[in-house]
């Protein structure tokens, strides 16, 4: 083989930073937390319905309400008796019995940007100003769940803290907010999918070996690199880097996790032939190689944003798709022996209105932002199915019982992984914060 076709000593012995920015791998002394060792739960899928998805056209119709509230779909009965739900999603409705649904779901920010921060974070964004331009991603967000969770918990393993996929919520000029490590640093960030799953060529390159080299050869420049740095001289930061990248590199259950051509044809069909089905086919694959946190992103950042033609997208896409992917996912989990295992969270930043409205300029109808009361989906992790949590009032506009808010989700998020939730983080100056000041939705748990 050509010399040219191997890299260079330095340039190969330089990979560890290429591979490791981005995966979610911990930074030099990082705090250490004891996990709370009586929680079951090993992983937290997050599926993102970006954009917010009409809570009235799906889990919390009104079918008495006024013809400007209710809308243009059916309800129809749920296996809990005297629960209905969108008639577009028969599987979730056949399948109820394994779902809690909350009902009273609520904050006070219908912006996009910092509404899906607090979603991605279970914080308010640190610093928040007036428009859009000035709130896109940034090193002072608060970091997302598996960015703290890498600093609180670090692995030492090649398992990346964190998975986001299958792409970074980014539209034009704005970048969605609350996605990466935030003031913990690019240390700290998830590692991030930038392929559609059910693209006949997905594949990781991230994970492939430089031309012209097996795992042999990497070993060998590891003994060679930590003999070199055995002195204690150069940037700690970078030796941490090579030290991670070398750990991804030999470690074949992430790699393997990308490989859905491995998956039975019927199993894939079953999830549906779409990004969001494959999406959550690679979710679960990604928590059986051990992943902790996947956030899976249902369409680009205003997929489920309505302003129109609500019904229309939510029929002949929006809510099928849904439909089959988050019920192939609970009995795919199930069938593998992971549920229990597996804390699932279905939601949005917020809802829509419940008043219909039309935008000037167009001709088909639609729901604008709606952040004071919307619904949510939650299985797994010894959840309690079966249950609707909370309720709105006649028009779906407010909530009338006790409301969670998207703090609250992430507090359960970081009890469920045994963190909790007054846990300590520290910034790039060694400045503490706790992690999340929401409140676990105990209630998920209780069977009240």
């Amino acid at each position: 083989m050509p010399i040219s076709s191997h890299p260079a000593r330095r340039e190969f012995l330089q990979i560890g930073v290429g591979a490791a920015l981005g995966l979610g791998f911990r930074a030099p002394g990082a705090v250490q937390a004891a996990a709370n060792r009586g929680t079951k739960t090993q992983s937290v899928i997050l599926v993102n319905l970006t954009g917010g998805m009409s809570h009235i056209d799906s889990l919390d119709m009104k079918p008495d309400a006024p013809a400007e509230i209710r809308g243009e779909f059916k309800p129809i009965s749920t296996a809990v008796p005297g629960v209905q739900i969108c008639e577009h999603l028969p599987q979730l409705a056949a399948q109820m019995r394994r779902w809690a649904l909350v009902r009273s779901l609520s904050h006070g920010e219908n912006g996009h940007l910092p509404g899906t921060h607090r979603l991605l974070t279970g914080a308010t964004m640190p610093n928040q100003r007036q428009t859009d331009l000035d709130n896109v991603l940034s090193r002072r967000d608060w970091p997302c769940y598996a960015a703290a969770l890498n600093q609180i918990r670090p692995r030492q393993d090649g398992i990346p803290s964190g998975v986001t996929l299958p792409h970074a919520l980014i539209e034009g000029p704005l970048t969605w907010p609350g996605q990466h490590g935030g003031f913990l640093g690019p240390t700290h960030d998830p590692m991030l999918v930038t392929q559609d799953p059910n693209s006949p060529t997905f594949t990781m390159d991230t994970f492939a070996l430089p031309g012209g080299t097996d795992q042999s050869r990497v070993d060998g420049r590891r003994s060679l690199l930590e003999r070199l740095d055995s002195s204690g001289r150069g940037d700690a930061a970078f030796r941490e880097h090579q030290r991670h990248a070398f750990e991804l590199l030999a470690s074949g259950r992430v790699a393997g996790a990308f490989k859905l051509e491995r998956e039975p044809v019927k199993v894939r069909d079953r999830y549906g032939r779409n990004q969001f089905g494959q999406s959550l086919l690679l979710a679960r694959r990604l928590v059986q190689a051990g992943v902790p946190i996947v956030q899976a992103n249902m369409g680009i950042v205003q997929t489920w944003d309505t302003h129109v033609d609500n019904w229309g997208a939510m029929k002949t896409r929006l809510l099928p798709w849904l439909d089959q992917a988050i019920t192939a996912l609970a009995d795919d989990l199930d069938t593998q022996g992971l549920l229990d295992d597996t804390f699932v969270v279905v939601s949005g930043e917020f809802g829509r209105t419940p008043k219909i409205s039309t935008l000037p300029g167009e001709k088909i109808s639609g729901r604008d932002h709606w952040a004071h009361v919307y619904s949510g989906l939650f299985t797994g992790g010894g959840v309690i199915g079966g249950r609707v949590i909370g309720k709105s009032d006649r028009v779906g506009a407010q909530p009338v019982t006790t409301s969670y808010t998207p703090f609250d989700i992430g507090a359960t998020i970081y009890q469920a992984l045994g963190v909790p939730p007054d846990s300590e983080i520290r910034d790039s100056q060694n400045r503490p914060s706790q992690v999340c000041t929401g409140k676990p939705m105990d209630v998920l748990f209780q069977n009240r």
